[in-house]
């Protein structure tokens, strides 16, 4: 009695970044957090590292995407200048 097992696809829950869409990181907008956003997203951070997934589920109301660019705009040397602009026009 020799019945092959059929090998059954993995299902993901979240896609590969590879399958994710890319978005020109010119065409994104500033988030606005507040403070107890940040601190969540810092400390979740420090202990799980880069699981945007996780650290979106302790932040009600925040998609992953949104917590990841975040913390690229914030965290990001490629983002400097942008910053520096951003901080710029909201203190003016």
């Amino acid at each position: 009695m020799d019945k092959c097992r059929q090998k059954h696809p993995k299902i993901r829950k979240y896609p590969l970044q590879s399958e994710a869409a890319e978005v020109s990181s010119i065409e994104w907008e500033f988030i606005d957090m507040t403070e107890q956003e940040e601190d969540i997203i810092n400390r979740m951070h420090r202990l799980v590292g880069d699981k945007w997934a996780l650290i979106a589920g302790r932040v009600p109301g925040r998609k992953a995407e949104e917590i990841e660019r975040f913390w690229l705009m914030r965290n990001g040397d490629n983002f400097k200048d942008k910053r520096r602009e951003y901080k710029r026009r909201q203190n003016s």
